[in-house]
């Protein structure tokens, strides 16, 4: 297989960039791609600096850059060069300023900006990590999110990837031994979700779990037939409540979250003032 070198040029973190590059390559099989990063690219000198690097590894080159003037030297640079340049939000910018009427802004990072929303997400994440793996019942009512489940089913990176996105989430394991705090199914703001897998599937990642730790002991928690019991008193608890199920078996993290994330869209939608009564296991 050829080898394609990949320049991301942008005048910023290229988070964006880099997301747009992923996903766009997730649609190729095995590709060799050699990746060449280049954020914060805002003056010329900056830019020719770069130059010599595109010559030496010829290939495709991303960018965002707002800068008329730094947009056109890389293009010029690239034409000589005999390099595609492709601007990754030039189609969907343009289409957006058809239907609102109005020009983007050209300021580089802009979505960066320390607004509202940046703190937002950083208050969801400083409250996720705070109520991680069943602690702070007291606060739960703050939540956003409740993501309720046995050990191992994602529910703390989830809850990260959620916090990153502005939701506060608090995560809750279900143990058969321990119930959870009664607070648990009184809940009226947050979304309580319950996430569950395939038992084989768990007791893999358990195992694997363990093996990291240096535990070869076979105990109840890799049991095949103890985790079938667990997820089974899992999904009694969410069918007893009128929780929302998920999953995870076959799912990334981004997955899962996207599904609450439209569950928690839904019932913004639907909700009405009459609420479920708790019915605690």
């Amino acid at each position: 297989m050829s080898q394609l070198h990949l320049h991301l040029v942008s005048d910023s973190t290229g988070e964006t960039l880099e997301m747009v590059a992923n996903a766009a390559l997730a649609q190729f099989e095995n590709a060799k791609i050699v990746r060449h990063f280049w954020p914060m690219v805002r003056s010329r000198q900056h830019l020719d600096r770069i130059v010599p690097d595109l010559a030496d590894n010829p290939g495709l080159v991303l960018f965002t850059l707002v800068n008329p003037e730094t947009r056109d030297r890389l293009e010029e640079h690239c034409r000589q060069l005999g390099l595609p340049a492709v601007p990754a939000l030039d189609a969907v910018t343009a289409a957006l300023e058809t239907q609102l009427g109005q020009e983007a802004h050209g300021r580089p990072g802009r979505q960066h900006i320390m607004d509202a929303a940046y703190f937002g997400r950083v208050d969801a994440i400083h409250f996720t990590i705070a109520h991680d793996d069943g602690v702070g019942s007291e606060d739960w009512e703050d939540a956003d999110i409740v993501l309720a489940g046995v050990s191992r089913c994602s529910k703390t990176p989830t809850s990260i990837y959620l916090a990153n996105r502005g939701y506060k989430t608090a995560n809750i394991p279900l143990v058969i031994e321990s119930p959870p705090p009664a607070a648990l199914f009184g809940l009226q703001h947050p979304l309580v979700v319950g996430l569950t897998t395939a038992p084989d599937r768990l007791v893999q990642i358990r195992r694997n779990r363990l093996l990291s730790m240096n535990e070869t002991a076979e105990t109840s928690y890799v049991d095949s037939d103890r985790v079938r019991e667990e997820i089974q008193y899992a999904r009694r608890m969410f069918a007893d409540n009128g929780w929302p199920v998920i999953d995870v078996t076959r799912r990334s993290i981004e997955e899962t979250a996207a599904a609450v994330i439209k569950l928690l869209n839904e019932r913004g939608k639907l909700e009405t003032p009459s609420h479920r009564g708790p019915k605690p296991i």
